[in-house]
């Protein structure tokens, strides 16, 4: 007599399948993407925001999250499609010098806001524990540095998937306050703003730090680490069968992704509107100090859970913004790049992680102040995120790059008018503020 149940092993084998189908289960280079967003540097911008306006900038998060997600949306829908990082679509479908500035100019921006990034942690670090904070700024960007290069992306992916929660920080900073929730449903749709030069200028600022360019090759370029780290997976293009599957799981990640990212922004936006802003401290310059000011206003709690933040999406901020570098570099160098490759099978790739890990902590060293990185990577990504929006969306909706996958109705029109919102945006930051 057989026995018709089947084996322990097997029952847990279709449990372990089961479970990988949940959408949950699946997020990965949109969630990660979407907290990177929110790096010390993003968290400067948004409490300078909302020290300097209070609630009244509140409005520019659900204006800005279907602008992210659409452009974040294409990126990785070109990478899963293609099989390829965004680089090395643009080398395919455009002359050498598009690929070649856009490229230059990113690595610029990132090395900068690495500068910017790590000082602020080890600023943060020093006023937690006491420890120097150049010490610290070298210990853990040697730390984030050595994990990238000898951490095998599948065992590294984990690490930063279980970073993405110190953003949950932000949002239990407000259960130590007091928040006036009708007035803040009152401002965020109907906001009392002058419209002048300084109003402007935040309002390009959030927009820049929300939307930005080395976002966009991390996506990419992650959708195919997470395509050949799971076996049999190939580019769309070639893998019609498993398409549909694919491309809705692109969605729900990317999309949730950016609205963790985003109602994370609203949060510090508003813990810090209530708080400073209120107490009539309006002028914040990086996310260490807004964490210091918190202090007195707010309590001890309310600090820790601030710094806290600011460490945990430093340590993705920077291998976000040193791995996009990497992966654009060596793309359009034509190199083996990856984060699952070993240090030797891929040193032009890692190298460049090293040089721009290693640049923005001299940078530290140097008469340079983070605010003064901050600002020209600002700039930097102003003057690229508006061609290189162009370019993404022409990519994503070109079929002779997308083939059948191409990207068309409402996210090709988010995309066209992101790149709008942005182009207005840096209009307005070059001209001269008088």
């Amino acid at each position: 007599m057989t026995n018709s149940n089947p084996p322990a092993r097997d029952v847990l084998k279709l449990v372990r399948e089961r479970l990988s189908e949940h959408p949950l289960a699946r997020v990965g280079p949109g969630l990660i993407t979407g907290v990177a967003d929110d790096d010390p540097s993003g968290i400067a911008t948004y409490s300078q925001a909302g020290a300097q306006f209070g609630l009244n900038i509140l409005w520019t998060m659900p204006l800005a999250y279907p602008l992210m997600a659409a452009m974040q949306s294409m990126c990785a829908r070109i990478g899963r499609v293609t099989g390829k990082g965004l680089a090395a679509n643009i080398k395919d479908a455009f002359p050498p010098y598009v690929l070649y500035a856009l490229v230059t100019l990113l690595l610029l921006a990132n090395i900068f806001n690495i500068a910017a990034d790590m000082a602020s942690m080890g600023e943060v670090t020093e006023m937690i524990t006491g420890w120097d904070r150049h010490l610290m700024t070298v210990v853990l960007a040697v730390s984030s540095l050595l994990m990238q290069v000898f951490i095998p992306y599948h065992r590294y992916v984990v690490y930063l998937k279980w970073l993405t929660v110190s953003l949950l920080a932000y949002a239990a900073v407000l259960f130590t306050v007091h928040v006036p929730w009708t007035e803040v449903a009152l401002r965020t749709l109907w906001p009392d703003l002058k419209l002048d030069a300084t109003t402007a200028t935040v309002v390009t600022g959030v927009f820049g730090t929300t939307i930005s360019p080395y976002l966009f090759f991390w996506q990419a370029s992650e959708e195919v680490e997470d395509m050949q780290g799971r076996t049999g997976r190939t580019a769309l293009l070639s893998d019609p069968p498993g398409a549909e599957a694919e491309l809705r799981r692109i969605k729900w990640d990317t999309w949730s992704g950016m609205l963790y990212s985003d109602i994370t922004s609203y949060f510090i936006i508003l813990a810090t509107a209530v708080t400073l802003h209120t107490a009539g401290i309006t002028d914040i310059q990086t996310a260490a100090e807004a964490a210091g000011a918190l202090k007195p206003l707010a309590g001890e709690f309310a600090f820790v859970l601030f710094a806290l933040g600011i460490l945990g999406v430093g340590l993705i901020g920077v291998p976000v913004l040193a791995g996009s570098a990497g992966y654009a570099i060596a793309e359009a160098a034509g190199w083996k790049w990856g984060l699952e490759r070993r240090a030797k099978d891929a040193r032009g790739f890692y190298g460049v992680i090293a040089v721009a890990v290693l640049i923005g902590l001299l940078l530290e060293f140097t008469p340079i102040s983070p605010m003064k990185a901050l600002f020209w990577s600002a700039v930097i990504n102003g003057v690229v995120a508006v061609p290189l929006m162009v370019v993404v969306t022409l990519l994503a909706s070109r079929k002779r790059t997308m083939g059948i996958y191409s990207a068309r109705g409402p996210l090709v029109w988010l995309g066209w008018t992101a790149t709008g919102v942005m182009g207005i945006g840096a209009v307005m930051m070059l001209l001269p503020s008088g």
